[in-house]
Order: C-alpha cells, then structure tokens, then sequence
C-alpha cells in the first residue's frame, strides 16, 4: 500500500450496540471500494474485521477490528469497536487513535444501551460524530422512529442529512437534502444519480426543518438570522453543517442498508469529504518528563510520537501491535523508544491490518495507523517517541473488572504453562485483572462480566494450549473472638527414648479491628525457658492462619502466655509448638469464635429512573445506604456499604436491573461480624469442604 500524507488520511472508528451492523458495514465499505470481491456475513463466521474463533462461535465481536480501505485518493483507517459493554476497554483505548467516530444505529432497535455509551465517550473526548441508520431494509424498520429516539437521547444537534428512498424490503435509495439528488441502487454497491423525486418534497420539508435548526442552533450569527427570518440559505446550510460537524457542534444523520449493500458508497464519500484529517484534529497534547505538557503538531518532520492502542498476542508470532503516529515518521528496520517504560525496541517490518492479512508498508507518517509485529517491551496504551525527547500520553482511565472467577489448571503441564499464558492475555487486555489472593490461596481472574472472562478463557486454551477450571472466587472472611478465654495446651507423650513434654497456659481477649495480633509474655520464674516461649508464640500464629472452625485466618486478638511447664530431656520446639496450638484452639472455643466478613464501600451511578430499584436491591444485599447525591445528566449517585459475599455478582446483577445504563466502583473498607444465621451457614460448608478434601 502507497504512503499517504496526513491530509489524505481519515481515521474513523465504528461504534454502537452489538448487533447495529458495524461489522456488516465494514465489509460493505471493503466491497464496495473494491478492496475485497465478495462480502462475507456475520452469520456464516467470514467477515474481514471478526476472524477470531471466539468472534465467529459468539457471532458477534468481542475486540477491535481494523481495515484501511482507499476511497477516492483518500486513505480511510477504518476500526471496528466491539458492541457489547464487557468488551469495553478496547473501545476506550480506541478512541484516542481517530480523528471522529460513526455511530451505527439499528433501524429496527433504534437508540439501545451501548449507543448512548459510545456518544457519551465521544463527547468526553471531543472528537466529531455522525450517525448511520442502518437495516433500513429490514422488517419494521423505520427511520422516523429512529431519527425521534436520537433527537430524544442527544438532543437537537442531530441533524438528518438523507432520507431513505423506501420502507423496509421497498428501500431502494436515499435523498439527499442538501443536494436535493436521489440516489438509487439498481443492483450493485454504487448509486446512480437522478433527480428529486416529486413526491417527496413534502415528506422531506419537516426534516430539513430539523437541519435548519440543528445548524442554526450551532452557531450564534446564524441562530438569529434564523429567529428573525426563519430560514437560511443553501449555502448558509451547507457550510453550517461541514463547520458544525467538524466542531462536534452537530451529528449528521446518513442512511443505509448495509447488508445489501446500499447507501454505503455515500457514507464512504461522506467520511471522505466531511470527516476531518488527522491534520485538522489539531496538535496533541503530550506530557514531557518532567510532567509538564506541551503540543505536538501532526507533522512527519517532528520528532516521533505514537500511540499503541491494540495489542494482540500471537503464539507463533508474538506480540502485534497496532499503534497511531500522532507526529514524525516510523520507519521499518529502525529503533523505538517506548517512553512508557523506559526501554528501546527494534521495529522490523511495518504493516496495515486488514483483518487478520498483512499489508506491507515502506514507512508510517504522522496521521497514518498501521502495526508491527514482535515488540519485546510493548504493550497496549504505551507511547512511541525518541530517546532525547521521551514523551508520553496521559493514560487513559480503564474501567475496573469487579467479576472474580477463581481458575485452577487442569494439569500439572497446564500449571507450568498457567503463569505464562496469563501474563501474555493481560499485556493484551487492560481490562482484566489477575491476582494471587494470600487469604484464600487463589489464583482469581477479574474481568467486565462472564462474556469477558468466558473469551479469555477459551483464548488461553487456544492461543497457549492452558485449560483451566473456573469456580466463584471465595470470600477472604476471617475468625476472631467474641471475649475473653483461657487456654491449656498439654502435649506430653513418654514413649521411650525421648518423649515429648510440654504444658502452656494462655489466656486470650479480643482487640479492637484491624490490630492483627500481639503476644504478650507474662512468664516469670523460668516455667519456660525463654527458648520455648518462641515456639508457644509459633503455634499460636500458625493455627491463627487457618482458623478454629471455618479454615479462614484469626484476627484480632491478644494472647497471653501466663504459666506452663517444661522438661530438661523431652521439651522440644515442636512439642511447645503442639502445646500452644492446642491452648489457642481452648482458649479460643472458651471465648466464643465469631466469624467477620469483608465490607465494601460500593458507588452505584444510576439513571434516576432506576433509583428505587437500586436502593431495594442494595437493602436486601444487607447495605448501609451512606448517602444518594446527583451525578448529573439524569444520573444519580448511590453509596452504600455491602457485605462482598452480597456483591461477587454485582457487574452481572445491575447490568440486568438497569439494562446496562449504570456503572458501580467497589473498594475494600473493613470487617464486621457476619450475622450468626448466616455464620452457622458458611461454618458449615467449611467443614463439609474439609471433610471432602481429607477423602
């Protein structure tokens, strides 16, 4: 593929709703310009952009796809974001890699959950969006309908500049309210054009109505020409709208069908035209070492910054990494410095993606995206730049996985492997989380729901030959006690020889949460030689680390050493060790073991709508509601102290309530004492699990 400068350049990303069409409309766009023959579908598991096993079983995307397709002269770097929320992170990171987003809106569904997700993460980065109503073709499409849902959702900037020429099997074209041209498709991808279609004009008079407005209302000279006069110019409009777009002051509406293919030659001239360049973005801002910021003009004589924004881990080839070229030239055969960590990297050769093929390219300039393969040091949101001028850009802030799965390797072959596969799965992903918990001595996988984690696990299988079981990571509780208790530990075996001799008398109390454990020695006389009075101490925390009754750590507690007795010949440290293991398990049954529970501080924000149904289902969760504030924009915030156990599934449970419309953080805040109904309960299943293990 031939090097294009920045201005010929357009970098565009898909977003919307699984199942809107974006893949579809990227395969459209591919045949349409000619870059592939035939269109494959979703259905039969062909399409370009969704190749992975897990996209094809699935039938939906579930990462970022990626296609340069040329159009006109112009290059246009076309991503394809997945649709469904737990695959979210790669749409973050996505989104700072072009220059405007198309917004893909099913005809049928019209305005769903992920669409309002995506404009609102256009909006908070600033870029240009339009939208595309698609499936115009199918049953009880309806593009007014559509159209009334997004005026609804973000207001009047949207601006509609087609309309569709048919209703759903009738569509056959689209009209063009600028030009007043109808375009219609006799069979193939491209439009013929004709003239305005009498019988339409009064159908269209409401809808240039809404674009009168929409560009009137986008700028202050034009709004009161419109009050007074009440209409604009053609050409008033026509600037209007480039201006307004370019200004993410309006969102042009276009129409298509893209299964068929039609309406998508006009969309692809409509990016070509309309969509800003990478040089119309205007400069980056970038952080230098010193922390402070600066700009960096889109410029290939600049010194080079990129962004990696895709990394995909390959088992035979390594690492591929997709990255953006905000300024300067990325050459094959050349060395990088990655100013995230500080290392340098060798670039062999550069190429485009398209799909999971590989296009050769002889350099990289500013504006342009492409990859490379085997990177040593670099993984997703890492920054490009020169070793004597070592930028970076802000990272981007990732949503935190709150699912836990706990994963144990089937094999002794797939444990070697395990530690291998996950590192590599977690360079690819910043959305999941891996860690080792010390309390409950598991591996736990944390992801955005169980679609996430279901493909990762399928992707350690595939990719790197692990298989591994997953179960619902356990609760760290822990046991502490109630008051105060006293102890002996006797441990006196005479076997001939030497025997084992030891006594110790404790006496335990409870200490405030979170003060752990002290050991206090109270011995006088020499009823244990100071040698043992460690090994009292040792027996002590070591039965404290598994508990007394339900296998989970003791906490909190004071204990005391008070009196015991040794012998010259058969007093031993294990022996001591046994002797006050025993006294903490007496002391420990006199006092009254409780058990505690984590305690979460959970922030909910929810449209207000779904308020009531919250606050309920927090209260029968066990919560302490702390407080509900507005968040703004319809939203309100509810925080609440829950018990863990109550929220392991939460992701899962408030994207079912609320459709996916609300967002929660949780934090770890203290321990309380679990209800003895439910105590009894989880005693229980310890000691039932104990039992099992011992078979």
């Amino acid at each position: 593929m031939k090097t294009y400068e920045a201005g010929d350049i357009r970098n565009v990303l898909l977003l919307g709703h699984g199942g809107a069409g974006k893949t579809t409309l990227l395969e459209a766009m591919l045949f349409t310009s000619g870059a592939t023959t035939r269109m494959g579908t979703v259905e039969d598991g062909n399409t370009v952009s969704d190749f992975e096993p897990e996209e094809i079983k699935k039938g939906i995307s579930v990462s970022l796809g990626m296609a340069p397709i040329e159009w006109n002269g112009l290059k246009i770097n076309v991503l394809d974001g997945p649709g469904y929320a737990d695959f979210i992170g790669d749409v973050r990171t996505a989104i700072r890699a072009v220059d405007a987003v198309l917004l893909v809106v099913s005809a049928v569904d019209g305005v769903e959950v992920q669409t309002e997700v995506a404009w609102e993460l256009a909006v908070e980065a600033g870029l240009p969006r339009a939208i595309l109503i698609n499936k115009l073709d199918r049953e009880r499409a309806s593009f007014e309908r559509t159209l009334e849902q997004l005026v609804q959702s973000f207001g009047t900037q949207v601006a509609p500049l087609e309309l569709p020429l048919g209703e759903e099997h009738d569509f056959e074209g689209v009209a063009d309210l600028l030009g007043r041209k109808a375009y219609r498709y006799g069979g193939g991808p491209n439009a013929t054009e004709g003239e305005w279609p009498d019988d339409i004009s009064g159908k269209a008079d409401p809808f240039r109505e809404k674009l009168m407005e929409a560009v009137a209302e986008s700028d202050d000279a034009l709004i009161e020409k419109y009050l007074e006069e009440g209409e604009l110019s053609e050409d008033e409009v026509v600037h209007g709208v480039k201006r307004g777009f370019a200004e993410a002051r309006i969102a042009p509406v276009l129409c298509a069908a893209a299964a068929r293919p039609l309406g998508v030659d006009r969309v692809l001239q409509f990016v070509a035209d309309e969509f800003p360049s990478p040089i119309d973005r205007g400069p980056l801002t970038v952080v230098t070492k010193a922390g402070e910021e600066k700009e960096r003009a889109c410029d290939p004589g600049q010194p080079l910054t990129a962004y990696v924004f895709k990394t995909v881990s390959d088992p035979y080839v390594g690492h591929i990494t997709m990255f953006r070229v905000f300024s300067g030239t990325m050459r094959p055969d050349s060395t990088v410095f990655n100013a995230t960590k500080g290392t340098e990297d060798r670039i062999g050769q550069l190429f485009s993606l398209r799909g999971k093929e590989h296009e050769t390219l002889a350099e990289v300039p500013a504006g342009d995206i492409a990859a490379v393969a085997k990177l040593a040091h670099t993984t997703t949101g890492d920054t490009f730049a020169t070793k004597d001028d070592p930028v970076t850009l802000r990272p981007i802030e990732m949503p935190e996985p709150l699912l836990a799965f706990a994963i144990t390797p089937k094999t002794k072959g797939d444990e070697d492997k395990l530690s291998t596969a996950l590192s590599r799965l977690r360079e690819e992903d910043p959305t999941l989380r891996i860690e080792r918990s010390d309390e409950t001595h598991e591996t736990v996988m944390y992801g955005m729901g169980e679609a996430h984690l279901d493909v990762q696990i399928e992707r350690m299988k595939r990719k790197f030959g692990v298989e591994v079981s997953t179960s619902p990571a356990k609760i760290a509780y822990r046991e502490t006690v109630r008051g105060p208790g006293k102890g002996v530990g006797r441990h006196v075996k005479q076997t001939g020889g030497h025997g084992q001799y030891a006594i110790c008398n404790i006496e335990i109390e409870p200490l405030p949460r979170g003060d752990g454990f002290e050991f206090v020695d109270k011995i006088f006389g020499g009823a244990i030689p100071n040698t043992f009075i460690g090994s009292v101490e040792k027996g002590v925390v070591k039965t404290m680390q598994s508990g007394v009754m339900s296998g989970n750590p003791m906490v909190d507690i004071r204990c005391t050493l008070v009196d015991g007795k040794f012998h010259s010949v058969d007093s031993s440290d294990m022996a001591f060790q046994l002797a006050g293991a025993l006294a903490l398990k007496e002391a420990a049954a006199a006092a009254g073991v409780v058990l505690l529970e984590p305690i979460v501080e959970v922030d909910v924000v929810v449209p207000e709508s779904h308020t009531g149904d919250i606050m309920g289902d927090l209260n029968a969760k066990r919560a302490k509601i702390q407080g509900v504030e507005s968040a703004g924009a319809g939203k309100q915030r509810v925080k609440a102290l829950v018990p863990q156990a109550e929220v392991a599934r939460y992701s899962i449970d408030l994207r079912s309530m609320t459709g996916g419309r609300a967002a929660f953080t949780m934090h770890f805040s203290h321990y309380e004492e679990v209800p003895s109904h439910l105590a009894d309960k989880i005693i229980a299943a310890a000691q039932q699990e104990k039992e099992e293990a011992r078979k």
